[in-house]
């Protein structure tokens, strides 16, 4: 059976260490997360989601979810009452504004909560996370009578929310959408159409559930500047909050997955459907991308949740597994053969494990920082370059990071052997979750895509400008301290792989952006090791400072020094394959007729 300890010690490092939250703590929300209340969080979450969360994971993926003939759904065994639980202790609430019933804690205190959840129960998770993208939405682009109307009760955990974009014909290439809005006599409008892959589309958790769908209004263009979007809630809401009828939506099928079998995935029918719209006709697009940054940033953290559970699982299966000797010699002589431990090749799969899960976890939590600055810095130029860094990143935060977690999967279930396929111990459900998380909420290739093809040039390359001058600035500033000056020059020279392949794409990608297309992923990737490499160079300094200063915990701070510099020998040099990549450009990749790619 596997096992789970939520990672609190390493978040306190990062959260106290690297990122300094106390140096916030003048900004609105921060003063609510004050160390102990930061650490209770922690502690009393990990705890929450060991205990009551996690026991759950391996039952509700063999269960699955279970649609019944007149269209409702109901979650595994003991998934109602882990909902109920998970209500009744605020959990829910942590970052939701104050004015709606929330806790207005820092996005980042959350974000260090939603890890520890996905890792128990990635399937629970995603009931209450597309919830909270819903909620993203309509604080933005919702009317003040929306938003008292469907806010308040999502914020509680009372009703669920979802996104409703993908249709039987379409996925990225939204303008085509078929789904109609016909205007009603009393201001709404008749939703009619089909949605698919709707993540808890319909279950038993919540007493309502408020869609946000993209649809398009008589007339409007043939494509995705045609899109609007509105809120369609399961059970119309009367005036004084009460539930009134059922709306003409219903759940027509559960998908069939390869993982996540605990969440219900959806076929949504909507049949002439009461919704109203939210913000501007035919700007819809714009209002769902909200929701699709927030959930992008979301999956990115799964791809780093699940990867850490399948990670100490393989860790401690490596401490107590013995097979064979160590090639030095044995290293326990009075026992017929040595842990796996012993054996380079399991160190070198279990290092590259723990050097991606650490600083991914770092990446992921600074980037929930920047969402916070982008709202309550105190200077306006202080929110731009927040809002640009987030902006930059959030497709390498999800490209990268869920690369990174099914790989780190992979490799967990690797170390496993033959058990590693066998279901009860686990490894294998970590392996299929973790797979879905490279796919949803755009592809990583379109990921790709949306960094090279839009972030880049963006306000005249003013965010990547940024982030190269972030860099290159810690780099410089850290050549001074002997134990990190390797890593920064090692960093340094990454960067100057990534500015000259961006360089490459600026001379080469305007006579032909196939040469970008072409390159776009082995340039996520590539900016994901500096990204990544820039956290492993703060965490190094934080490390040797604390080692200095004789801290306490030793032991941890010197594996963080260890882990820095296997990251800068072992993962940073891939920074100059990449770049090759990348300038090998398009040709070979285009070049071959389709009727030739298979020579049978």
């Amino acid at each position: 059976m596997p096992q789970y300890q939520p990672p609190v010690r390493d978040t306190r490092f990062i959260l106290d260490q690297v990122i300094g939250l106390d140096r916030y703590a003048n900004l609105p929300g921060f003063a609510v997360a004050s160390p102990d209340v930061v650490e209770a969080v922690l502690e009393e979450g990990g705890r929450f989601v060991a205990e009551v969360l996690f026991p759950l994971n391996q039952t509700g993926d063999a269960e699955g979810c279970t649609r019944h003939p007149d269209g409702s759904v109901t979650t595994p065994k003991g998934f109602k009452e882990a909902y109920r639980q998970f209500v009744e202790s605020g959990w829910a609430t942590l970052a939701a504004p104050e004015q709606f019933g929330g806790q207005g804690m820092p996005h980042v205190v959350a974000t260090a909560f939603q890890e520890y959840m996905i890792s128990a129960n990635m399937a629970f998770a995603m009931y209450p996370g597309l919830t909270h993208g819903a909620i993203a939405a309509l604080l933005v682009k919702g009317s003040p009578e929306q938003q008292a109307k469907y806010v308040p009760r999502m914020v509680s955990g009372e009703w669920g929310g979802t996104m409703n974009l993908t249709e039987p014909q379409c996925g990225t290439d939204l303008g085509l959408i078929r789904t109609r809005a016909e205007p009603q006599a009393d201001g709404s409008y008749a939703i009619t159409g089909t949605k698919i892959f709707i993540s808890s589309g319909e279950h038993d958790l919540t007493d309502n559930i408020i869609h946000l769908v993209l649809a398009k209004t008589p007339g409007a263009p043939d494509s995705s500047k045609g899109i609007s979007l509105f809120v369609v809630p399961k059970f119309l809401v009367n005036d004084d909050g009460s539930l009134g009828e059922r709306n003409a939506v219903t759940c027509g099928s559960i998908e069939h997955k390869m993982g996540i079998h605990a969440n219900s995935t959806c076929v949504m029918n909507y049949d002439g459907a009461k919704g109203w719209l939210v913000g501007e006709e035919m700007k819809g697009l714009a209002a769902m991308f909200i929701m699709m940054n927030a959930a992008r940033l979301g999956v990115g953290l799964q791809g780093l949740a699940v990867g850490e559970v399948a990670f100490q699982n393989a860790v401690q299966y490596a401490k107590d597994r013995r097979q064979g000797r160590a090639l030095t010699g044995p290293k326990d002589p009075e026992e017929k053969a040595d842990p796996l431990f012993v054996h380079p090749d399991v160190r070198r799969m279990l290092m590259e494990s723990k050097a991606w899960t650490e600083g991914l976890r770092a990446l992921c939590l600074w980037g929930a920082l920047q969402v916070d600055l982008e709202h309550a810095a105190q200077s306006e130029e202080e929110r731009q370059l927040a809002a640009d860094l987030i902006g930059l990143l959030t497709p390498v935060i999800k490209g990268v990071g869920t690369d990174a977690g099914y790989r780190i999967a992979t490799d967990s279930q690797q170390v496993y052997g033959g058990h590693g396929y066998i279901t009860e111990w686990g490894m294998e459900q970590y392996v299929r979750d973790a797979r879905i998380s490279m796919i949803y909420e755009g592809t990583n290739g379109v990921q790709a895509m949306d960094l090279v093809g839009r972030k880049l040039a963006q306000n005249g390359g003013r965010a990547v400008q940024a982030f190269f001058k972030l860099v290159a600035e810690e780099c410089a500033a850290a050549k001074g301290d002997e134990k990190v000056a390797d890593f920064a020059g090692r960093l340094e020279k990454a960067l100057g792989e990534l500015q000259a392949a961006t360089m490459w794409f600026m001379a080469n990608g305007m006579q032909n952006p196939n040469q970008v297309g072409a390159g776009a992923y082995s340039y996520m990737q590539l900016m994901g090791i500096v990204a990544v490499g820039l956290m492993w160079l703060r965490m190094a300094r934080a490390a040797a400072a604390g080692l200095a200063a004789d801290g306490g915990d030793a032991a941890f701070l010197e594996a963080k020094l260890v882990t820095a510099r296997f990251f800068a020998e072992r993962i940073m040099p891939d920074a100059g394959a990449l770049r090759h990549k990348i300038e090998g450009g398009a040709e070979s990749v285009m070049a071959i007729d389709p009727e030739l790619f298979v020579a049978a």
